[in-house]
Order: C-alpha cells, then structure tokens, then sequence
C-alpha cells in the first residue's frame, strides 16, 4: 500500500513540475469555473420562474414537474459540456507539453473545438445517466441512496479516462466510454490512488487555508479594522480558489500522462518512465 502511494506521489510531483512549466494551464480550470457560473446564472431565472408560477397557480398535473426536470436536464447537459470542453482543452494542452511541445491556450482551445461534437454527445450520455441516478434518488429510501451513490461513483471511475481518449483519438463518446472503461479494468484501476489522494492532499490544504483564514478574518475583525477584516476574507477567499484551480489542472496533467503510457507505453516527457510502469501493474 505505501508503496502504491508512493509512486503515486512521485507522479503528482512529475505533474506539478509540467504545471510548473507551463502555467497557462491554470487558465482552463479558471475559464471553465467562470463559464460554468454563466451557465449557473441563465438557468436560475426560469427555475425560480417554474417554482412562482407553481406556487401561483398550485397545480398538481405534472406540467411544472415536466417543465423542471427537462430544464434540468438542459442545466445538466450545458454544465457537462463547458466543463468536459475546458478539459478537453487541459488535457490537449498536457498532451503538447509531455510530447515534448510548448503548448499554449489557443492550441489547448483549438483540440477542444475541434472535438466539440463528441464531447456534445459525452455531455448528453453523462448528463442521462446524472438524470437516472437523481430520479432513482427520489424515490428510495435511505439504503437505497447509498447504492445509488456506489453506482454514482462507479460511473465515474469507469469515465475518468474518456476525456482524454476523445482528445488523443477519432472516435464517439460511446466508443470513449468502453475504451475508458477497459483501461480502468485492464491497467490501473487500483491505482487510482493517485487521483484519491491528489484530492486529498488539496482538500487538507484547502481546510488549513479555511481555517486558518478564519482565524485571521477573526483577528483583523477584532482591531475594528473594516478595510483590513475586507482585505483579509478577500485574500482567503483568492487562496481557497488559486488551490482549487492548481488541483484541476493537476488532475488534467495528470490523467493526460496516465492515458498516454497506459494506450501507448511511450516515454512521457517529465515522468520516470519506471514508475509508470509501476503505476500500472495490475492488481495483484
């Protein structure tokens, strides 16, 4: 086990020094974040919309439920698109750099849009499966949830490869998600202690930077100092999102440099070629 961890560790720290190299990359989490906002703020007009009108009118015929679950999945879908999209363009990016490139945020972009209809139709089957799984949600009970919630999280562990499959090869989401899926059986599906605990490591960072920045908002609070308690929520709330853009583009880095070794087994620029191999050993 601390073995595994350890080489996990190894390729996170070969992950941050191609992050390091190319700091661009930090753009497509940002811009991926800001549109997904957008997206958040055109869809909550007509939700709270559908829930006054049916509040009003107190009908119970289904139409307003139809109506909501079909906005919904509408929501769902253009959600799932910016996000897959903006991480197609982080991986396309990656891809350039461990190829030995200098990539930049046109190139990263310029991949993305150019598989725009196959990460459209990924968008569309991922956003099913999310609208499956809530409306089972709805009507199980407590141990039933919990069996959602394991199919929920199987789903994306069979997923977690299809990003990068749709940038590197020609083929459909459908297609992408079986090849994701034989990857994660055939190769390295206990090894995704990587990703486990790269969050990890950001989530207990991102807690000692909240709390620790409570602290301090509490401090400056107590001068009666009102520009400086301002100032100082404001640079804790920056850290807290600064982290979280660094741990996504880490992820895309490193599920960019996982993808290539496990399709390929080719070199890959800034990574011990040793501990891939390791990384993917199957279970024993």
């Amino acid at each position: 086990m601390f073995e595994r961890l350890s080489r996990s560790w190894q390729l996170v720290k070969a992950s941050s020094a191609v992050l390091k190299q190319d700091k661009e990359l930090l753009l497509f989490p940002l811009i991926s974040s800001i549109s997904t906002l957008l997206v958040l703020a055109c869809f909550a007009v007509p939700v709270i919309g559908l829930g006054a009108l049916d509040g009003l009118t107190g009908r119970g015929d289904g139409v307003i439920s139809t109506a909501a679950y079909l906005i919904a999945f509408l929501f769902y879908l253009s959600q799932y698109f910016v996000i897959f999209f903006f991480n197609a363009a982080l991986v396309g990016a990656a891809m350039i750099r461990l190829n030995g490139g200098n990539p930049t945020l046109g190139d990263g972009l310029r991949i993305a849009s150019s598989k725009a209809g196959s990460i459209l139709g990924y968008a569309f089957i991922a956003a099913t499966v999310g609208m499956i799984l809530r409306a089972i949600q709805e009507r199980v009970g407590f141990i039933g949830k919990i069996i959602v919630g394991i199919l929920g999280a199987g789903w994306t562990l069979a997923t977690y490869m299809v990003v990068p499959v749709l940038v590197t090869r020609d083929v459909g989401p459908v297609d992408a998600v079986k090849e994701s899926a034989m990857l994660l059986k055939k190769t390295w599906g206990e090894n995704i202690a990587g990703q486990a605990g790269l969050g990890l490591a950001f989530g207990l960072i991102q807690f000692g930077i909240i709390i620790g920045g409570i602290l301090l908002v509490v401090a400056a609070a107590m001068t009666q100092n009102m520009p400086l308690t301002i100032l100082t929520a404001a640079l804790v709330v920056v850290a807290v999102l600064v982290t979280a853009l660094i741990h996504a583009a880490l992820a895309g880095i490193y599920s960019a440099a996982l993808y290539r070794y496990a399709s390929g087994g080719e070199d890959t620029a800034g990574f011990n070629t040793a501990v891939l191999r390791q990384a993917f050993l199957p279970a024993k």
